[in-house]
């Protein structure tokens, strides 16, 4: 698990309450700091203040799309590195176009099974994660010398 100063941030938004919250939760359970909002004008305020590591967006919202948000997320200050994901209930072809065009890293359909929703994020941060932050394993060599 990761401690307070490194834990990751999320930022949970649909215009379903249940699946906003529920987003959160899960994201809390896997060990990251999460929030939820409803909508994209509260979820950009928020957006500012809590400077999210990723995003999970709906993109079929009333008034502020996911579209929208994600592209003006990435416009507040700080925001450019943030991973955007796409969680939505739209065809995949028509998905694959909006995300695309949106500037997102992922979209998942709904309904997404809870595991693969976290795993997904945490592989999306590692794979952009710097080289030089990239925690790796270090396996053991043996000495070409010794008789062992």
């Amino acid at each position: 698990m990761l401690n307070e100063e490194s834990m990751l941030r999320v930022l949970c938004v649909d215009d379903n309450r249940d699946t906003a919250d529920s987003l959160a939760v899960l994201m809390q359970i896997a060990g990251f700091e999460a929030i939820a909002c409803y909508d994209g004008p509260s979820a950009l305020a928020a957006a500012a203040t809590f400077h999210p590591d990723v995003c999970v967006l709906d993109l079929n919202m009333p008034g502020m799309n996911g579209d929208e948000l994600g592209q003006r997320v990435r416009e507040v200050d700080g925001g450019s590195n943030t991973t955007l994901v796409a969680f939505t209930g739209l065809p995949e072809e028509e998905a694959r176009e909006r995300t695309t065009a949106a500037g997102f890293d992922l979209h998942l359909t709904k309904p997404i099974d809870p595991e693969r929703l976290a795993n997904t994020v945490i592989d999306i941060v590692i794979l952009r994660a710097p080289p030089s932050t990239r925690s790796s394993p270090r396996i053991p060599w043996p000495d070409p010398r010794s008789t062992a």
